[in-house]
């Protein structure tokens, strides 16, 4: 049987994806000189927030996630990345492949809000691997590659940050239920405001006013029908 083995040597924002997309380099070592007709890999990426300290500032921004930083030592769980299938084409021994992960700015996923709360380091991530492989010198054949394979790697938050920045520069994202961005874009048209920025503001320029004073219903009216006193 071949042994597999894995490491991350590498990660970069791809600056060409349609999308917000981290590429992850491997290196994946095959034992003996069998060869490798292709590798059919499932990768499972967790990112692993115990394994960093944090600053006042972060743990301001994780308490959504983990609590009070009194509770950490219960609640600072692995949180889901992405799960990622790859082929690898043929090889003998040792070889690369870049692992493409599409990712999210949607502040509802638990790892998006996890890493934008972080303001500098590095963000400690465990990739598990499974799959099957085709090995084989005359011929070839099928085996598995068992769940116990895995690989540590601490990914820069400046790359999440640029990868981010690519596609968003100096924007944050925010998911509405259909009927709230119904009743946002009504109000738009009413008011006739050029953006969703200017939409925004002009909801909270409204809850910041103060409440008209309390006076005389008649002379509220009056006012507002445009009638004069007798």
């Amino acid at each position: 049987m071949t042994e597999f083995s894995f490491a991350c040597t590498g990660v970069r924002a791809d600056r060409y994806a349609a999308g917000p997309t981290l590429v992850f380099r491997l290196r994946i070592t095959a034992s003996g000189d069998t060869p490798v007709h292709a590798l059919a890999l499932r990768c499972q990426i967790r990112v692993e927030p115990a394994r960093r300290g944090y600053d006042s500032a972060e743990a301001d921004g994780l308490a959504d996630l983990f609590g009070e930083r009194s509770r950490w030592g219960s609640t600072l769980q692995p949180v889901q990345f992405a799960q990622i299938a790859l082929m690898v084409p043929g090889f003998t021994g040792e070889t690369e492949a870049d692992l493409v992960v599409p990712c999210t700015y949607d502040m509802d996923i638990a790892a998006t809000r996890y890493l934008a709360a972080l303001t500098g380091g590095e963000v400690p991530l465990l990739m598990l691997f499974s799959g099957t492989a085709f090995t084989g010198a005359g011929g070839f054949r099928v085996q598995p590659v068992p769940w116990d394979r895995e690989a540590v790697f601490r990914m820069p938050v400046e790359t999440w940050r640029e990868m981010v920045e690519q596609h968003f520069p100096g924007c944050g994202w925010i998911r509405l239920p259909r009927d709230t961005m119904d009743a946002l874009l009504a109000y738009r048209s009413r008011r006739a405001l050029p953006s969703w920025e200017a939409t925004l503001k002009a909801l909270l320029d409204d809850s910041a006013a103060p409440e008209a004073p309390r006076g005389d219903p008649l002379r509220a009216l009056t006012g507002a029908t445009g009638r004069t006193d007798p």
